[in-house]
């Protein structure tokens, strides 16, 4: 099998390992803004007053057509990858933890004001342990799409890397060999979710047993 021989002479899994900073970094700036962004939505009506019509508007310009500027702003590698994983993720993550917070049961947070809670302390021991499981879903989200992007900005930018493989292979039309890296990045995707899913089933047992 191509794919096969391609992993164990080193070639894809060395172009997989060397497009990963684009996918940890973009993917991980778009949790650390997109998380606290997308609770204070969540948890102030005035403030998604204000953002979600502008969210909603640029959510819906294809990420690609930012292209030309990052190649502008960050030139045609490691940061202009990074912005384009970041764009394409950070979106997903604000609507999925702002949800998550306006999904928090208000008698979780009237049990929390009972006992004392008020302000960062109650946000801190009620609402975000109420939100994990959209936190959850966010970090996937985020890797799912980065890996999306990563792709993407190996196919738009300078052509190094996956994006390299896959065009040599396309102009050699060579169509086992780009199927070996669409093959490798969706069993990369896979596992990536499938991981993610155990962490949950072993952070958040109560909450597959409601969803049960």
């Amino acid at each position: 099998m191509r794919l096969g021989r391609d992993v164990l002479d080193g070639k894809l899994v060395v172009a997989l390992l060397n497009a990963l900073p684009a996918l940890l970094i973009g993917s991980g700036l778009a949790l650390f803004v997109g998380i606290p962004a997308g609770f204070a939505l969540g948890r102030s009506r005035a403030l998604a007053t204000m953002f979600d019509p502008v969210i909603d508007a640029v959510y819906t310009i294809p990420p690609v057509a930012f292209v030309p500027f990052l190649i502008i702003w960050f030139g045609l590698y490691l940061w202009a990858r990074v912005a384009l994983v970041f764009l394409m993720s950070i979106f997903e993550v604000i609507i999925a933890v702002s949800t998550g917070a306006r999904d928090v049961n208000p008698g979780f947070l009237d049990v929390g004001r009972a006992f004392g809670a008020r302000g960062l302390m109650l946000a801190w021991k009620v609402t975000l342990p109420a939100m994990l499981p959209f936190l959850f879903l966010a970090v996937r989200i985020a890797l799912v799409r980065g890996i999306n992007a990563m792709i993407t900005a190996e196919l738009f930018f300078a052509a190094v890397n996956l994006g390299f493989l896959m065009n040599d292979d396309a102009r050699r039309f060579d169509t086992a060999g780009l199927l070996s890296v669409i093959v490798l990045l969706a069993l990369f995707g896979l596992l990536v979710q499938e991981g993610l899913k155990v962490l949950e089933a072993r952070a958040l047992p109560w909450h597959l047993r409601e969803a049960a």
